[in-house]
C-alpha cells in the first residue's frame, strides 16, 4: 500500500504541483481514507521526500537505459532531453520550480543528489563525444559539466512554466553542444535539432 500511495502521489504532484495537491486529494483519488495515508506518512513533506526519491530513481534508471543503447554522444543527450519532456509534460507549472518555492529544504536535498548523479552522466557523455570525434579534444570537461548543470538547474528552479522550461532546456542543450562540437559534431547537432519536436 505504501508504494501505491507514493506512486499515486507522485503522479498527482507532477500533474498538479506539489503545493496544490492535498492529502485529501490523494485519498480521494485512491478511494482510501486519509487515515490510511497517515499510517505510512506522518505528514505531506515526508510523502514529497519519498515521491522525489522515487522520481530520481526512475529518471536515472531510464537514463542508464538510454546510455546502454550506445547512441552517439549528441543523440544520447537528445534522447535524454526527450525523456524529460515526456515525463514532465502533464503539468503547466514546473514541478521543480514549485518544489523550490514551497519546499526549499526538500528541493536542496534533491538538487544535491541530482548534481552528483548528473555530473557523472554529463562527464561520461563529453568523454564519449571526444572519443567519437564529435566534441573537441581540448574540451575542458569538468568546466563544461559545471556550466551545463548550472544552466539546466537554473532553468528548472526559476521558470514556472513547464513549456517555457522545455524550450529553454533545448536551447541550453544546443548552446552546450555547439560550444564543444567539432565540424562533425555540428552536422550531428543540426540533424538532431531537425528531428526534435517540441
Amino acid at each position: 500500500m505504501k508504494d501505491k500511495i507514493i506512486a499515486k502521489a507522485t503522479d498527482l504532484f507532477l500533474k498538479l504541483g506539489f503545493k496544490s495537491v492535498t492529502m485529501d486529494d490523494i485519498a480521494g483519488e485512491m478511494c482510501i481514507s486519509k487515515k490510511t495515508i497517515y499510517k505510512y506518512f506522518c505528514n505531506k513533506e515526508i510523502l514529497i521526500q519519498e515521491s522525489t526519491s522515487m522520481v530520481h530513481k526512475e529518471v536515472h534508471q531510464i537514463i542508464d537505459g538510454i546510455v546502454a543503447k550506445n547512441h552517439n554522444a549528441i543523440e544520447e543527450n537528445f534522447e535524454i532531453r526527450k525523456m524529460f519532456k515526456e515525463m514532465f509534460k502533464a503539468g503547466d507549472t514546473s514541478p521543480v520550480y514549485q518544489l523550490k518555492k514551497h519546499y526549499p529544504e526538500i528541493y536542496n536535498a534533491v538538487m544535491a543528489r541530482e548534481i552528483t548523479e548528473c555530473n557523472i552522466v554529463f562527464k561520461q557523455n563529453i568523454e564519449k563525444g571526444i572519443q567519437q570525434g564529435l566534441y573537441r579534444k581540448n574540451t575542458p570537461v569538468d568546466a563544461y559539466v559545471e556550466f551545463y548543470y548550472t544552466l539546466i538547474f537554473s532553468i528548472n528552479g526559476n521558470i514556472s512554466s513547464e513549456i517555457e522550461a522545455h524550450l529553454l532546456e533545448l536551447q541550453a542543450l544546443e548552446y552546450h553542444t555547439r560550444a564543444m562540437a567539432t565540424p562533425e559534431g555540428i552536422i550531428e547537432l543540426e540533424k538532431q535539432l531537425n528531428n526534435y519536436h517540441l
